[in-house]
């Protein structure tokens, strides 16, 4: 299978791997948490292992990118080690691992987050609709913005559990629509502490500029963890620029390579990092990447602790082996979902507008 795949590669495997959270208890860390952002910080170190036992090279983002363009010839296939969004559980647990093991990575920043306390808006949203479960809690839709039946429908119904509502429902709607709800749920909740959760804190900018002297490779993703193709173009250069400007000033590096908040682009957003100096963007679909591929639409395999356990519970090597491999994708047996999502260009004030207009028409109750 992995001949197979090296043959439709154009002749290596280019795998690269995406990770969120590595922790050092998952067991524990899974009561309060999304549980596909998290894998072990045991497991991971297998992983690394895995990738090299499976003929893998591990290297650079920019290393594989040469080797997609044809300007260098690699002797092994390439194994990229990626991080989306900062969390310090990768400096804790991730950078020590990675910097004794000798292996390179990349993180991608959402800098609004780096080196202050707020939490993102799918952390949140966990959070609160867990609380929601937990209290039995009925919410008076009359007074939540109207998407949020769509959101709490399918949980509260048993339908859906909250990891897979929530992601589907941030796929679909722009930022502003989750902190909406997230302020009408906070407050039908009561408010209190207890509401914003505890885990899921960001590095700092000393953590971030301490593992960039050691090499480590950072890159932009977006402001405010935004989701991209569903935001007007000002937006869209906005958060690009100003997330590729803060990680130069404040790490002293240049910013090449670009992570898709949900894995979701689209021309216009390829078109603007094209324009700006980028090198690479990676989104979230699970296909092969190609020798000759487009460098703005690079494949990632996104990883969690579940994807190595075996039938007994247990960490399976063989199961591992067969993710790095692509066993289930050359079978037909995995079912990736495409990143490539229409955009509709519109600009900030036809946007506004278009929100005043749905806010008149659709007047709310205030909650009690």
């Amino acid at each position: 299978m992995a001949a197979w795949r090296r043959a439709q590669s154009g002749g290596r495997r280019i795998l690269i791997v995406s990770y969120h959270r590595v922790v050092s208890d998952f067991t524990g860390e899974l009561q309060r948490s999304i549980p596909g952002l998290l894998i072990s910080q045991e497991t991971f170190r297998k992983h690394l292992e895995e990738a090299h036992a499976a003929g893998y090279e591990l290297t650079s983002i920019g290393d594989a990118v040469d080797v997609m363009a044809g300007r260098r010839t690699a002797r092994k296939d390439l194994c990229v080690v990626t991080f989306d969004d900062g969390y310090r559980d990768v400096y804790r647990y991730a950078y020590p691992v990675l910097k004794q093991m000798g292996v390179p990575a990349i993180t991608y920043l959402p800098t609004a987050f780096i080196g202050t306390d707020k939490r993102f808006n799918h952390d949140r949203l966990f959070h609160l609709l867990r609380r929601v479960q937990e209290r039995r809690f009925r919410p008076l839709y009359d007074a939540l913005p109207a998407a949020s039946l769509e959101l709490l429908g399918p949980i509260l119904s048993g339908q859906k559990t909250v990891s897979a509502a929530l992601d589907d429902f941030i796929g679909e709607h722009p930022t502003r629509v989750l902190t909406d709800i997230i302020d009408a749920l906070e407050k039908q909740l009561g408010g209190g502490a207890d509401l914003v959760p505890e885990q899921g804190d960001v590095m700092n900018w000393d953590e971030v500029r301490r593992m960039a002297q050691d090499g480590f490779e950072f890159g932009a993703h977006t402001l405010g963890h935004t989701v991209l193709t569903l935001e007007p173009q000002e937006v869209v250069e906005r958060e690009i620029l100003e997330s590729k400007r803060t990680i130069e000033r404040e790490v002293g590096i240049t910013v090449r390579d670009f992570a898709y908040c949900n894995g979701w682009y689209s021309d216009e957003v390829i078109r603007v990092l094209s324009a700006n100096g980028f090198r690479s963007g990676v989104t979230t679909e699970d296909f092969p990447n190609r020798i000759g591929g487009d460098p703005f639409t690079l494949k990632r395999k996104v990883l969690w602790e579940n994807f190595s356990l075996g039938m007994t519970g247990d960490y399976s090597s063989s199961l591992t082996a067969c993710q790095f491999d692509d066993c289930f994708g050359v079978l037909g047996m995995s079912h990736p979902v495409p990143g490539r999502r229409p955009h509709h260009i519109i600009s900030s004030a036809m946007a506004n507008s278009i929100l005043g207009s749905e806010a008149a028409a659709s007047p709310v109750k205030e909650v009690p």
